[in-house]
């Protein structure tokens, strides 16, 4: 588990009111912040401090954030939230698919991003697990290997495909989880343009495992983006 502590956060935006504004704030929060204005610089960065956890803004003078998602070395475990001013849907919908782990639109809550900050790394050890092991959400209960899930002690009886898109979105904990990266980890590449199908699951896993499937406290609607587990 990556300690706040120690981690580095990487923030990378071409406006110096933002940085400035971001980098006491964050400092106070006990993370150690590194800046870059472009993209290149953003990349060599990336590389040669291996940040915890990259702030990034998409639109940089040099080239656009998506691209720089794309480019982040495969060794990198960095987890990349997206801070922008654009908010449509697409525009996050589209940044997550590329791998973001979160996105935020500009302006945004100091507090929430310190709070989505925290479960990014709380969470980037088993985020990134296989899958396997087990996982413990207050009275909720997930043991991957077994293909048991119990709420309170009681089992809680799952279809395959119900487990299988709890196990992914438990691995994932903390993070925007798209319709179509559910749609790929359940029912396959081919199953693109169904969004249906991840709404009717969520739907019967919400009355499995909330204790009250209106007022959610795990599975969270992301509006038109897709879901977010929370602990």
């Amino acid at each position: 588990m990556t300690s706040n502590k120690t981690a580095t956060i990487l923030v990378v935006d071409d406006e110096t009111a933002i940085l400035r504004f971001l980098k006491p704030f964050l400092q106070a929060e006990g993370y150690a912040v590194i800046e870059a204005r472009t993209g290149r610089e953003a990349l060599a960065m990336a590389s040669s401090h291996e940040p915890g956890v990259i702030l990034l803004d998409l639109g940089l003078p040099d080239m656009d954030g998506e691209e720089i998602i794309q480019a982040l070395p495969p060794w990198s475990r960095a987890r990349v939230i997206v801070v922008s001013a654009r908010g449509r849907e697409q525009d996050k919908v589209s940044a997550l698919d590329l791998g973001a782990s979160d996105y935020l639109t500009k302006p945004f809550s100091l507090a929430e991003l310190a709070a989505r900050i925290r479960a990014l790394l709380r969470r980037g050890a088993t985020a990134d697990a296989p899958p396997s092991g087990s996982y413990r959400f207050g009275d909720l209960s997930i043991d991957i290997e077994a293909h048991v899930v119990r709420l309170g002690g009681e089992e809680v009886h799952l279809t395959p495909t119900e487990f299988k898109m709890l196990a992914f979105l438990a691995r994932h904990a903390g993070k925007v989880v798209t319709h179509g990266q559910l749609l790929k980890e359940v029912w396959g590449k081919h199953s693109q343009g169904q969004e249906h199908y991840v709404r009717i699951h969520v739907h019967k896993l919400r009355q499995k495992i909330e204790p009250d499937p209106a007022r959610p406290r795990h599975l969270h609607t992301e509006t038109g983006v897709g879901y977010r587990f929370k602990e």
